[in-house]
């Protein structure tokens, strides 16, 4: 089942593009969010892994069982900021564990062979 967009891809990369360029403005990184969570879905697909980047989104991801009810056991959350840098290669997935800039939980956690994202 394809995932459905709700970002337009030009939007999209817009604003990541912006962001690149120093935007931090809410709309920018909630479109830049919500369209690589999007990207993640659509090239990764599969409910095995949520990926949660809160205000802005979540998501599921990976091949491998579905999880339906309750809590997701593979869990990945972290801030905006932290999410567009690693989905676009500016942060490593071990740097950004290392800092405690991303919480990983599960054993199907682990986005270091996804990403960065191909978005542009």
């Amino acid at each position: 089942m394809a995932v459905r967009r709700r970002i337009d891809a030009d939007a999209g990369r817009a604003a990541v593009r912006a962001w690149q360029g120093g935007a931090d403005d809410r709309q920018t990184l909630a479109t830049a969010v919500r369209f690589l969570l999007e990207q993640l879905a659509t090239d990764h697909e599969g409910n095995s892994v949520e990926v949660r980047v809160p205000p802005f989104g979540a998501t599921q991801a990976i091949p491998g069982p579905r999880h339906t009810r309750g809590t997701p056991p593979n869990v990945v959350e972290t801030d905006a900021v932290t999410w567009l840098a690693l989905a676009t290669g500016a942060l490593g997935w071990d740097a950004a564990l290392a800092d405690a800039r991303v919480s990983a939980s599960g054993t199907r956690a682990e986005l270091r062979g996804v990403l960065p994202l191909r978005w542009a």
